[in-house]
């Protein structure tokens, strides 16, 4: 891929760690350069360190932008640190108690995680504010003075401060914060990350942060001391850009970092591709995430990971365990699983020849042809077909049927499960597939789309150049953001709310400009969006609309969600919210010349609907503008492989693109 003659001049090197492969896409002199290089789950910072080795030159200047799963990855594995919190006396269980959900909602004994805090790691302390700030009871000063040795004889990693109405008023939480400075531990305060009511949310968020700080600052630390780059991005979970330095004081913004990048990048070559309204489907080795875009990325703030909610700004993603790695199996009663544990890295796919022995989704293309044993990764390693035999054997003997039935039902189950993922975010949510088109990538995702976007009602289906390096990619196109919120809790029609909504929103806009210009960004480029989450007084959950006609906004956007005429309660504005942003670079492409003669093909054999298929492999490097390649049909390239189904058509547009549909 070439961004053309305007690109930065200071080298950019996008890296985004998987769980069985990290990806690098390295933008320098107006080319792009990438490699794919093994994850090393027992130090991530490793693979990475080494794939900018190979290719970095020795005392080339560099900035780094880097995406990862391992504040994901301690959350869904509960290997994060141990952490104590600070709260009100009297408050300790906010967060088991949280908002009493049931789980399984048919179980009749409900079964819920244990909260990442130990009952007997919460300490309570004197001191209140009511819900305006104002203070009820002062801190003991006592308890203040001896806060360090109880933390540190508790045996803490890190600290978490969560203390009523801090969003109104944060002094008694930076008081508890200032006594802890001593004790040389991570500290993480709930009105820094979310100053914002709900007490259960704001908690868990700041428990979250906390949890996964020191692991998160050992490893941001190592790589912005080792990398070698001038200058080290984070991508954050809003789908926008951050410091390093502030990755690692606040890592829970980092929970959704990868895939964050994957959606920025889907939607940049579907603009690109003609395509506004696309879902994005990134299949990777482990997990499969998708995410509706309507035009724009969806931004939510009702998230959990590992049943924790997280009161931050994140980008809409809806995740599944099915990967290229996930295992498949027979279980007690007969029926064949795909997933969700994974292969991994480490051993990873039979075919791989690292000692794997269970059959993967990966395996199960290998044996029917869909992903050719030569040519992986450019060439770089071949795949064993033969080793995955009698593996399958021992499914397919369960399933009383063929190696080649097996094969086909574990891909079948796997896109079973996809499937649901992309009815949950669209037909579920009010959205006709038929308007967005399904844009494939991960190294797994253009196995799939095709077939996916199909059974789904979909458009069509896109497959960007190099879809096993998209999150990377995304990563350089991705703007610097930040936000700031702050909850006000103020009624339409009341003297002064309007003018309070007007200088509360304008003190967040200044705090947050300083903020991104000690951060380097340019102040011509900066882009302000104000907004304001409201909702009719007494109602429990907000809509999030402009700032600029707010009251009316938010009749129109009510009636648009529950679809009756507005209330004649008044309208309260709950949360302000601003958001600033300065552009990536610009990534400018090149288009393809068109295609004079049909592309250079060889005869292959693939399976399909339990009949075996002449096809023709293509090398993508190889395709042009205009080229039409029916199915069935598999396109290769470095990161990833492409599998055109009997019936299916791909046509390459001018950015090389390939448009996938059935009945061309």
């Amino acid at each position: 891929m070439s961004t053309g003659p305007n690109g930065p001049s200071t080298p950019l090197l996008a890296v985004d760690t998987g769980g069985t492969f990290t990806d690098l896409v390295l933008l320098v002199d107006g080319a792009i350069e990438t490699l794919k290089v093994p994850s090393t789950p027992e130090d991530p910072a490793e693979a990475v360190l080494e794939g900018i080795r190979r290719m970095i030159p020795a005392g080339l200047g560099f900035r780094l932008l880097h995406g990862s799963t391992v504040a994901t990855n301690a959350l869904l594995e509960r290997k994060g640190a141990r952490v104590v919190l600070v709260t009100n006396a009297g408050f300790e269980d906010i967060i088991e108690i949280g908002r009493q959900n049931r789980p399984q909602l048919y179980a009749l004994v409900g079964h819920r995680l244990p909260p990442l805090v130990d009952r007997d790691d919460r300490i309570g302390i004197a001191g209140r504010l009511d819900a305006r700030g104002e203070e009820i009871a002062p801190l003991d000063s006592d308890q203040l003075s001896r806060l360090v040795d109880v933390v540190r004889n508790r045996g803490a990693e890190s600290v978490a401060v969560a203390l009523l109405h801090s969003y109104a008023n944060a002094e008694h939480e930076q008081t508890v914060a200032a006594a802890l400075a001593a004790s040389a531990l991570p500290v993480s305060v709930s009105s820094t990350l979310v100053p914002e009511f709900r007490e259960y949310e704001r908690t868990s968020t700041a428990v979250v942060n906390a949890y996964v700080a020191p692991m998160m600052d050992r490893y941001l630390g190592r790589l912005a001391s080792e990398a070698g780059a001038e200058r080290v991005t984070i991508m954050g979970s809003n789908g926008g850009a951050l410091p390093v330095e502030r990755a690692r004081r606040e890592p829970v913004h980092t929970v959704l970092s990868g895939p964050a990048g994957g959606v920025v990048g889907a939607l940049t070559w579907a603009r690109r591709a003609g395509c506004e309204s696309v879902i994005s489907f990134d299949m990777g080795g482990t997990s499969t995430d998708v995410s509706l875009c309507p035009g724009r990325p969806l931004r939510t703030r009702e998230f959990a990971i590992a049943e924790q909610p997280i009161a931050i700004p994140v980008l809409d993603i809806h995740t599944v365990g099915a990967g290229g790695g996930s295992i498949a199996r027979v279980d007690p009663g007969g029926a064949l699983r795909v997933g969700p544990r994974s292969a991994g890295a480490a051993p990873g796919p039979i075919c791989y020849g690292r000692g794997g022995t269970q059959v993967t989704v990966t395996d199960a293309h290998v044996w029917l042809g869909r992903l050719p044993t030569s040519g992986f990764l450019g060439g770089e390693q071949r795949l064993d077909r033969e080793a995955i035999e009698p593996a399958l054997a021992t499914i397919a003997s369960a399933l009383g049927g063929s190696l080649d039935a097996a094969a086909e039902g574990i891909l079948a189950v796997a896109d079973t499960a996809m499937e649901r993922a992309l009815r949950v975010i669209s037909v579920e949510r009010g959205y006709d597939p038929i308007g967005f088109a399904v844009v494939g990538f991960g190294g797994a995702g253009a196995l799939h789309v095709a077939e996916l976007a199909s059974r789904l009602g979909a458009s069509k289906a896109i497959v960007p150049p190099d879809p096993g390096l998209l999150s990377a990619y995304g990563m350089l196109a991705a703007p610097l953001t930040k936000e700031a919120s702050r909850t006000v809790l103020e009624r339409a029609g009341q003297a002064g709310t309007l003018e309070r909504i007007r200088d509360v929103l304008g003190e967040l806009e200044a705090e947050t400009t300083k903020a991104m210009l000690g951060e380097g960004a340019d102040a011509t480029t900066l882009m302000t969006e104000r907004r304001i989450d409201a909702r009719y007084h007494g109602q429990s959950f907000e809509l999030s609309v402009p700032a600029t006609d707010w009251i009316e906004d938010f009749h129109r956007s009510h009636f648009e969600r529950y679809g009756y005429e507005r209330r004649e309660t008044a309208v309260e504005a709950v949360t302000l919210r601003v958001t600033i942003t300065t552009p990536a670079p610009p990534l400018l492409r090149l288009e393809l010349e068109s295609a004079t003669d049909p592309p250079p093909a060889q005869p292959i054999r693939v399976t399909f609907a339990g009949e075996g298929h002449e096809a023709i492999l293509i090398d993508r490097q190889h395709l042009r503008s205009g080229h039409i390649v029916s199915g069935p049909a598999v396109i290769h390239e470095y990161s990833g492989t492409t599998w055109v189904p009997p019936g299916c058509q791909a046509d390459v547009d001018a950015w090389g693109c390939l448009h996938l549909a059935f009945g061309s």
